[in-house]
């Protein structure tokens, strides 16, 4: 499952990156909660909780098998 994050996270990057942020997977755990830790413009961002839930967790679900949760650490 771990590749499937890493390669879906790659598809929502370039997102990212256009606004100066940036996410880093940090851990996928074996009950499918997915670890991230968003960088630059997204680690200060009034809007990082709905960027972190409504973008990369929604894609995650949709694209991942078992993938449950994203959190932000």
């Amino acid at each position: 499952m771990i590749e499937q994050v890493k390669a879906v996270l790659e598809l929502i990057r370039p997102a990212l990156q256009n606004d100066g942020g940036d996410v880093e997977l940090v851990d996928v755990t074996p009950d499918g909660i997915v670890k991230v830790k968003l960088v630059g413009a997204c680690g200060h961002c009034p809007m990082s909780t709905m960027t972190l839930k409504m973008g990369i967790e929604k894609t995650l679900k949709e694209k991942v098998p078992g993938v449950k949760e994203v959190q932000s650490v």
